[in-house]
């Protein structure tokens, strides 16, 4: 029963779709790093399972080994003791000769019954034979699945740090948009706006000061041509311009 356990979670295991329980699961790492342990106990266990198989198979094999060796020394123990009982008889020896012809018969006996043995174990040598090969195919088979997930894994872990610079990169681009107002950049300009609005409105402020200096002198240099004038009508003069 052990052996067919293992031999079933071995074939369910081969026989598993990688990609179709990646899809289902709701965490593909998770489910890869479990798979992987799955299979590396699997796999432990399938080799112990294996290695007693084996084991078993070779302790049949030696057994039957034994009994094809014990028939054919019990056969050549006949063919002697037949041969004995006919130089026996030959001689005359009649009593002697049917001695060896008994031992003959038990040699025989011996030998049919060795056979009958080797022929009852070549059964289950074929079956365990046939296990053994099962077995290590399907422990291949697991091996290949588990340098796949491995493989998955690898792929996986690699795809999700990608994925996570990625996004490392987008929030630090999205944080350093200058169209954006809330960002540090964006406050930075309108403060560099609103210092350059206050410089203008100084500079207009300024131009405006000189303009009415320049007003003024205009209006200084008017008020003394008048008074010129007027001293030149009290002394007799004529109220026009002042020659030169």
């Amino acid at each position: 029963m052990a052996k067919q356990s293992i031999f079933g979670r071995i074939s369910t295991l081969v026989k598993a779709n990688i990609n179709a329980l990646l899809d289902s699961a709701e965490d593909p790492q998770k489910m890869l790093d479990q798979l992987v342990r799955d299979y590396t106990n699997n796999i432990a266990d399938a080799e112990t399972a294996i290695a007693e198989t084996i084991g078993n198979l070779r302790l049949l094999e030696r057994d039957h080994d034994e009994d094809v060796k014990a028939a054919a020394e019990w056969g050549n123990k006949a063919i002697a003791a037949s041969r004995k009982a006919d130089e026996l008889r030959a001689a005359g020896n009649t009593t002697d000769a049917d001695k060896f012809d008994n031992l003959a018969k038990i040699a025989l006996q011996r030998q049919i019954s060795e056979e009958n043995e080797a022929k009852a174990i070549a059964p289950s040598i074929a079956a365990q034979t046939e296990v053994v090969e099962k077995l290590k195919d399907g422990l291949n088979g697991m091996k290949q699945k588990l340098e796949q997930l491995r493989s998955k894994r690898s792929e996986l872990l690699a795809r999700a740090k990608t994925a996570e610079a990625q996004n490392k990169v987008h929030d630090a681009v999205k944080s350093i948009d200058v169209l954006d107002p809330t960002s540090e950049l964006g406050r930075f300009e309108d403060k560099v706006r609103r210092q350059e609005a206050l410089a203008a409105g100084k500079a207009e402020i300024a131009a405006s000061s000189i303009d009415a200096q320049f007003n003024q002198l205009e209006d200084i240099g008017e008020l003394t041509e008048v008074e010129a004038r007027l001293a030149a009508l009290k002394t007799g003069g004529s109220a026009g311009a002042i020659e030169q």
